[in-house]
């Protein structure tokens, strides 16, 4: 079998220029990934400290609803732009969002206005997710990149332990205001490194905006993840409403397709769904979305509510996820470079398929260590999988479609979570009915209420399950990518 030969990408004298100013941005880089991170784990141990304040308990999963809805329609379009206009004015918008939506809702008033402003914060999200990856693409070669990532993945590795502490330590001791209050400094320091040190070069022209299709884009995709969100919690699957929100978002979803044909210069491009590599890895990118969204959700209730442990200790078994996956991240560069990059994301998937399987063995008599070492071994497939598969697509573009094609990877991973989370709740709620159980689970609010702790664990079984099989799926997502990825040395 012939191996994939990838060598290390030229060196220009505009690079040479970007590159002495690698360290710093870099570091801001990742500065702005940690608002993301922290914030995703650190306001769950705040929600009953935000609801005694309040109120409004019914529409807490709201917090976490309108953040996932607004990061993931967003992305693409900031993709684009940063195509247009360059990577820095997006990325310092993105943060800029997100530090005044951390200012909002530290200062919120009531339920409503704390989830509005919720909003504002996703909105910010969307651009730093993407546009840090195109960065480090931009700045990095093949065989540097994967090990930049992992730096970066390591970000969402400490995040996991130092946003429930922090949440903890500010609802108890100082006010719930403090877990948005503190990305202030953080972003302030992000932003003027960035503003100070990374210097591109964009050749100055005349833009078309596809605003039509940002339109059309934005609200169907809306409403399709809404429907997946919210079906089976807020309303039934079968209601008028879950249908009406459905069949909305597909024609919308449509009318954006047919639009893109037409566009001078569309969000997403007909190009982007027509090469094997791009459908692969976008592919690929959906099942890390929809088992991430899984395993984040379900195993700190395992944890807490079946194993009887507390929110912290639970925290710390999801977190061996997140430190298999950057210690994974960084070494799949050397792997890449020599076996290439579908057989370094096939091992991967297939250490997540023995992850998940060892998922099948977990019940109220195990440890929390053999919950956190499964997660060790899914966090290691996940490395492996996610970083190479994501350089495989980058390295088959140049600058001016990088933010595009990094930008649809992570729409990819968004909308399998917002998948994933419809699929596992609507397992784990009707094992729940079929165990005679009264309460529900919301997956994406990490609770559940009113749950026998034997119907909660034949429920959270049966997510593994259901783990298990994409994971054989994210085999077959692949298989899809080539074996020879074109490396145009960009």
């Amino acid at each position: 079998m012939a191996q994939q030969q990838v060598t290390p990408a030229k060196v220009s004298r505009r690079d040479v220029g970007l590159r002495s100013e690698r360290g710093p941005v870099l570091l801001s880089v990742m500065m702005s990934v940690a608002l993301v991170a922290i914030d995703a784990t650190i306001l769950s141990t705040a929600v009953p400290s935000i609801v005694r304040q309040l109120g409004g308990f019914a529409q807490f999963p709201w917090l976490f609803s309108v953040y996932l809805l607004a990061q993931a329609v967003s992305v693409p379009i900031y993709g684009k732009l940063s195509d247009q206009f360059g990577r820095k004015p997006i990325m310092l918008i993105g943060v800029g969002l997100f530090v005044l939506g951390s200012v909002l809702c530290g200062v919120a008033w009531n339920m409503g206005a704390l989830i509005a402003f919720r909003a504002v914060q996703g909105l910010g999200a969307g651009a730093v997710q993407p546009i840090s990856m195109t960065i480090i693409g931009d700045l990095y070669s093949v065989a540097e990149r994967a090990t930049v990532q992992g730096y970066v993945a390591s970000v969402w590795g400490v995040a996991s332990v130092i946003g429930p502490t922090l949440g903890g330590v500010f609802s108890d001791f100082l006010s719930w205001r403090w877990i948005f209050f503190v990305n202030v400094p953080v972003g302030a320091v992000a932003a003027w490194l960035l503003a100070r040190r990374f210097r591109e070069e964009v050749t100055p022209s005349k833009h078309r905006i596809d605003f039509a299709g940002s339109a059309l884009l934005t609200v169907g995709a809306s409403l399709l993840i809404l429907g997946l969100l919210e079906g089976g919690v807020v309303w039934s699957w079968t209601s008028p409403v879950s249908i009406a929100v459905f069949a909305v978002g597909v024609v919308l979803l449509v009318g954006f397709g047919l639009n893109e044909r037409r566009a001078a210069e569309p969000i997403l491009p007909g190009w982007v769904f027509r090469r094997r590599i791009l459908n692969g890895t976008n592919l690929t990118s959906l099942t890390v979305g929809m088992l991430l969204i899984g395993l984040t959700s379900y195993i700190p209730l395992f944890v807490q509510n079946v194993l009887g442990a507390n929110a912290l200790i639970a925290g710390f078994a999801v977190a061996a996820l997140s430190l298999g996956w950057p210690i994974a991240a960084s070494q799949a560069g050397r792997l890449y470079l020599r076996i290439g990059f579908r057989n370094t994301a096939l091992i991967g998937s297939v250490l997540v398929v023995v992850g998940t399987a060892l998922l099948l063995l977990l019940d109220r008599t195990s440890s929390v260590f053999q919950v956190g070492a499964t997660c060790f071994v899914i966090g290691l497939g996940m490395g492996l999988v996610a970083s190479p598969t994501l350089v495989a697509a980058q390295s088959t573009v140049d600058w001016r479609s990088r933010g595009v094609v990094t930008g649809t990877n992570m729409f990819a991973r968004s909308m399998g979570s917002a998948v994933g989370i419809a699929v596992f709740g609507a397992i784990a709620n009707a094992t729940i009915a079929r165990a005679g159980g009264s309460g529900t689970v919301v997956a994406h609010s990490g609770s559940a209420t009113g749950v026998p702790v034997a119907a909660l664990e034949s429920a959270v079984h049966d997510v593994y399950v259901g783990s298990a099989v994409i994971a054989v799926l994210m085999v077959v997502a692949v298989l899809l990518v080539p074996r020879h990825v074109g490396d145009e040395q960009r």
